[in-house]
Order: C-alpha cells, then structure tokens, then sequence
C-alpha cells in the first residue's frame, strides 16, 4: 500500500500490433493485483473503438476499461479512458473527453488537438495514481507507429510525461512475434526506449522449451528479459473492444443443448459495426451457436438474425441493401422468423430515418419492418436504463444520436416496439439480464421451430467473472510477478541498452535524446 500523500505505482502495457492482447493482459494484471489486496485500477488514454460502455455516472468509455475494471472489483470511472475515438469513416472520428462528445474530426485535425488532449490525459492518469495503489495503463495499437510518434498520447508520449515503465505484448499466434519485439524496441528513439523494460509472449500453443533459444538470443540482442509467455486459452472471448478480433471467429458453443436442437445466432457484421459485445451473452448458453455474417448466404439457417448497433446507421443500411441481406431480412420477417435490432439495428428496422447530424443524408427509407421513425439530434444520450420484459427486471445501457418513436398503437418491447416476429431496442446490456434472456430465447425457439431449452443456471454475471479470474490465474502462473511489481514499484532499471537503428552512433545507451 502507498503512504498517503504518494503517487501509486504504474506500468505501461504496449503491443507490437492491436489485438495482440494488451486489453486481456492489463485486465490479467488487475485481476492478479486486486487478489493481493492492492487498490488498482486500470487506464487507457486514447482508445478507438466503437464498443464503448456506459458509466454510473452517464459517461462514456470504452468497453474494455469497463471490462478491465470489473476485473479490479472497481466501478467504471471516465478518468480510465479520458479519450475515446469513435470512428463513423475510414477518414473521420467522434471524439469523446471525459465521457462527453466534443466534436468530429479527421486525422489531420486531430494533430492539432493532441496537446491539449495530452493535459487532459496526464492530469486524469494522475488523479487516479494518487487515489489508487496501482494504475495498469493500456497501450493503443503499436508503440512503434513512428509516423504518429509526435502526436502521440497513449504509447511512448504517454510513458515519457509520466515517466512509465513498460512492457511490450506480442501474439506469437500470427507469428514473427521475435521480429515482432525486437523490432517494436528497435524503432523507437532512445529516450523511448529507455522506458521499455521487457517483453510478453501472448497466446503460445507449444512446447515453452521451443521457445528458449528464441527467447535467449532476444535477450542478447536487447538487452531485456521476457517475463512471462502466455498459452493460448481457449474461450476467453470477452469485451474485447476490436472489430479485428471477429476475424478470428468465436469460441465454440458453452456446452451441448439441453434439448433435441441447437440455436443458430447470425449477427450481421455491419462494415461500422459497435457494441457487438452485446452478443456475448448469448455465445454464454449452452446450444447457442452465435456467429457473424457477411454475406446473405450465412443468413440462411439461422433461427436469429440480429442486427446490431452501428457508428454509421445510414451508410450501413445502404450496404444492408447492396449485399441482398436486407432483402432476406425482409423475406424472414415475412415468414415469421425472428430478427432483433439493437440501436443502429433497430434504427434501421423502422420505416423512416431522419438524419441531418451522423450522415448528413436527410430522409432515407428504412426496411419498414418495425412501425417507428427515428430522427437524429446533435446531442447523444446517454444512459444506464432500467424496465421490464417477459415478465422479469431489464438493465442495460443506452449511446445514442437516433431517437426513435414508435407509432400510435405499435406492440412496445423495452424501450423500442415489436411487429410479429421482429424486435427493436435502443438499449444495449439487455441480454445479459439472465431472465430475461431465457424467456426471449424461448420465443425464438417456438417461432424458429426449434425444440430448444435454455439453461437454468446460465449466469452471465458469474461466467464474466470467472473468465477474468481466469485472466488472472494466468498472470500468477505465467509471469514473472516479482519482476513485473518491481517495475512497477520502482520503475525501469537504469542503464538498459540502446538498440539499433534508433541508437546508432553515439546514442549507445539510453536517455541520449530528450
């Protein structure tokens, strides 16, 4: 425990590429440090993302952090991701501070903004090592993305204003991850390197001894050890907070059905896509078979179509209608087969969308599957709604542009309505209400007509849980954790090597740049 009136202690967890495993390794390490009886929490200067989380409060964040602090048995907290891009394009992103929007901008404005932002960042890191013991900060991307280096506030610029030491995560899964380390190191200028006192490997499937030569001529090369090597762990799916991370599918099913048939789940995987993690609890039934869909041929034999929530619900819908699956999302409506809408989804469901703010295109047709209308405003609600459904208690979380009015007589559903076999709501988190998931999925069974029964005993709350302890029994059992608290408590060790081509010529050792 730090003395009253002294910073805590912090680390950088950085990555040789996104999804490398810098969300699930800061997560690991709050886990670990919470079991300890260590006041933690976790951090995340800038993230891009478009699965974000409300906070208590009414604030935005990505999911990740929230994620990251339910592994430190904290409430979500803005400080913990003080910025947060939303992308709506490949060239434009919200940018959300302290949990409220400020504005849109492209990546040349955004340099301009990145000074200012930095304060912001620095003075909420601060805030939070001063009311915890520890603060485990997260990387953004590659802490080797030179072209960005000097605008950037979540890697190498955050650890230098806060004088961090740091760890660099890489997936040996996509292989190269020795290239990967050494060259991560290698690129940055000295005063950078200074900082970086180690490397992870993250999600082995061999033999560790195959890996110790490697390991050995990576120490000789630079000058730092690996402190620890992570085995692949499969079904550890959780919150994750990239859109890369569907590429690579989903676990399989929690366990066999209960009945004769399983559920097939096909969420369709929008180009803007957000808060697909709305789906995780579904992936948690045993006999529910969730996968994401491109195309209108995946669409074929699902019991489930779910449209989920976008950043950009106009431009989505379009694709909707060039890839056919708006038509066979219309065809299976017709039929009685059901189709949820989440958010953007739901907003797309309606038969009319009004938007002057997200896309600027003014009235568009929606599929006109459920009887609503939505206009977009330029302020975003946000939210931590509560009601019923199906006879139990209903929380989940609403971020919102589009505000959508059911018609005068529509059959209400949460917030939202439904039309037959078609459902709609703004509020996100729904599905993790246990109760309420079983008795929806009861309903798709019986209009699919599939002899399903959902698990009794499926606690999405408890399975969460158990998934981050599971995050923290690997930390304890595959880390170095005497080494990783050193840094942290003391920061990196002095004198570390200087690696080419960064430390060429006279810069031999660190600390040779300010």
């Amino acid at each position: 425990m730090k003395k009253a009136g002294e910073a805590g202690g912090a680390l950088l967890v950085a990555g040789t590429t996104s999804d490398a495993g810098k969300s699930v390794v800061t997560a690991g390490l709050c886990r670990w440090l919470s079991r300890q009886g260590v006041r933690v929490a976790p951090f995340k200067a800038q993230n891009m993302s478009l699965n974000s989380f409300v906070t208590p409060g009414g604030a935005e964040i990505g999911r990740a952090q929230a994620m990251q602090a339910a592994a430190a048995g904290i409430e979500p907290d803005p400080r913990m991701n003080p910025v947060l891009l939303k992308p709506g394009s490949d060239r434009r992103s919200q940018v959300v501070v302290l949990g409220s929007p400020v504005g849109e901008v492209d990546a040349v404005e955004y340099r301009e903004h990145a000074p200012r932002l930095l304060d912001v960042v620095t003075d909420s890191l601060a805030q939070l090592r001063d009311e915890y013991d520890v603060v485990i900060c997260e990387g953004a991307g590659s802490p080797a993305e030179i072209n960005l280096r000097q605008t950037d506030i979540a890697n190498m610029g955050l650890a230098r204003a806060a004088g961090l030491p740091v760890i660099v995560v890489g997936d040996i899964d996509r292989g190269g991850v020795f290239a990967a380390l050494h060259g991560t190191l290698a690129l940055l200028e000295p005063a950078d390197q200074a900082l970086v006192a180690g490397f992870v490997i993250n999600k082995f499937r061999g033999a560790r001894e195959l890996l110790e030569p490697g390991i050995r001529m990576l120490r000789e090369l630079a000058g730092r050890d690996t402190f620890g090597i992570l085995p692949w762990v499969d079904g550890l799916w959780l919150d994750v907070e990239d859109s890369l991370a569907l590429d690579a599918g989903r676990p399989a099913a929690a366990g066999p059905p209960l009945g004769p048939d399983v559920l097939r789940v096909a969420v369709v995987r929008l180009p803007r896509i957000s808060n697909f993690t709305d789906i995780d609890a579904l992936a948690a039934e045993p006999g529910v078979l969730v996968r994401f869909a491109s195309t209108a041929a995946e669409l074929a034999d699902a019991d489930l179509v779910v449209l989920p929530g976008s950043r950009a619900t106009v431009a989505d819908l379009a694709w909707l209608r060039g890839q056919g699956i708006a038509e066979v999302i219309a065809a299976r409506a017709a039929k009685g087969l059901p189709v949820l809408g989440i958010c953007g989804g739901y907003q797309m469901l309606g038969l009319q969308i009004e938007d002057e703010v997200e896309s600027g295109a003014g009235r568009v047709a929606g599929l006109g599957l459920l009887p609503s209308r939505v206009t977009f405003g330029a302020a975003k609600r946000l939210g931590r709604p509560c009601g019923s459904a199906y006879g139990a208690d209903v929380a989940g979380y609403e971020i919102h542009h589009g505000i959508v009015t059911a018609e005068p007589g529509a059959e209400p559903f949460l917030d939202g309505c439904r039309a037959g076999a078609v459902w709609g709501t703004t509020w996100h988190g729904t599905l993790e209400n246990d109760a309420f998931r079983r008795a929806f999925l009861a309903e798709v069974a019986a209009l699919a007509g599939r002899d399903f029964t959902a698990a009794l005993d499926t606690d999405f709350a408890a399975v969460r849980q158990a998934r981050l302890d599971t995050l923290g029994d690997l930390v304890a059992g595959h880390l170095d954790t005497a080494a990783v608290g050193r840094l942290i408590r003391e920061g990196p060790p002095p004198g570390l090597p200087v690696v080419p081509p960064a430390g060429r010529g006279s810069r031999a050792r660190n600390g040779g740049l300010a």
